[in-house]
């Protein structure tokens, strides 16, 4: 769908450092600090580049909302709490999740250096947009990881009706082979049908949604964006996914100190803190084996995968995260392409900001 959506005549071009900046620029002049400002900027291009629109510099709108209602304070600075040698804990204070994000991360790779493995529990956060891009951290520094968080209620338990787990995605990674052509493993996937974020998207663009992503308020199938948000998104796998998302409630609210059970506020939320719990993970991949090793059996692995006997109707096989950089690929050459009324919706931050507008590729 991204691919087709992309080459309508609405849509303009971004070279994506262009986009970083303006980013950087709006978050700034919103009393965040440049160093917050940049980590936030990058993790949501990041999102824009990989394909994951619905997570990229669009968010930034109602990150802004949030801060200009006091219930984000954009100039909070996380604070990290040593536990144990391989455990430690990030206070985000009810500032951007991003920081306190990169923070634990950064935190556990440290840790997971010297004693191989480092476990970083964060609280009183925010949304940290795609998970993907803390993987990709952890996956550049050479090391295996676990990113978990919990979100918002939107979905129900099964056999349930009412919106009581959020959609929170489950991702992992661990550094690719050392062959051309070889790539990371990079899973980022929520438990439900689709992220809501990408309802979100639709509305924002006009578009349609599949009838099996979400039920309106009168629990029937639509493919209306504006009435699925206000009904409830449908869980993958019934059962399984509902347990997945109850997993990522135990992990990052429960355990966390954060709010859990329904109690996380979202990022198009006004009324109060959000309050999100993170649970990060890093793993030095040469703990049994050398790295070399390491890497040469994850080229078999990703060998095997792509190269798997294909089914009717299959052109190509993927590796989890592979269409993903396959299409940062293309787009750091060719630009983030966004709908003209996304680009309106940033301008119109900008001009509350008195921050230049998005520079437009000609």
């Amino acid at each position: 769908m991204a691919a087709s959506a992309e080459s309508t005549p609405n849509f303009i071009r971004i070279n994506h450092r262009d986009a970083q900046s303006f980013a950087t620029a709006l978050l700034t002049a919103s009393g965040v600090s440049p160093k917050n400002a940049q980590i936030t900027a990058s993790g949501l291009v990041q999102a824009d580049l990989r394909g994951v629109e619905s997570h990229g510099i669009l968010r930034l709108p109602s990150y802004l909302s949030r801060v200009r209602n006091g219930v984000l304070d954009p100039a909070a600075e996380p604070t990290l709490t040593q536990i144990t040698p391989v455990v430690a804990q990030v206070d985000g204070r009810n500032g951007f999740g991003f920081p306190a994000a990169h923070l634990g991360m950064s935190t556990a790779i440290e840790m997971a250096r010297v004693f191989g493995i480092g476990m970083v529990s964060v609280k009183h956060s925010n949304h940290f947009g795609m998970s993907a891009w803390i993987v990709k951290q952890a996956v550049e520094a050479d090391m295996m990881s676990l990113v978990f968080t919990n979100s918002s209620p939107a979905l129900p338990v099964w056999g349930g009706k009412e919106k009581l787990m959020g959609v929170s995605p489950i991702a992992c990674g661990a550094p690719g082979g050392k062959k051309e052509g070889s790539k990371p493993f990079i899973l980022d996937m929520a438990p439900s049908v689709a992220a809501r974020g990408k309802i979100y998207k639709a509305l924002r663009r006009g578009e349609k949604i599949p009838t099996d992503w979400a039920l309106d308020g009168e629990g029937k199938q639509t493919d209306d964006p504006a009435k699925a948000l206000e009904g409830v998104m449908l869980p993958m796998g019934g059962p399984k996914g509902s347990a997945l998302a109850i997993m990522m409630d135990v992990f990052s609210g429960v355990l966390s100190g954060s709010a859990f059970a329904g109690g996380v506020t979202g990022p198009y939320d006004m009324s109060k803190p959000g309050d999100v719990g993170h649970f990060l993970v890093a793993i030095k991949p040469d703990l049994f084996m050398s790295l070399d090793e390491f890497r040469e059996r994850m080229d078999v692995l990703y060998q095997k995968v792509v190269n798997s006997e294909k089914m009717h109707g299959v052109d190509r096989i993927y590796f989890p995260g592979e269409i993903e950089q396959l299409n940062e690929e293309q787009r750091l050459k060719d630009g983030i392409p966004y709908a003209k009324e996304e680009i309106d919706a940033l301008n119109q931050e900008a001009e509350k900001l008195g921050v230049d507008k998005i520079p437009l590729t000609e």
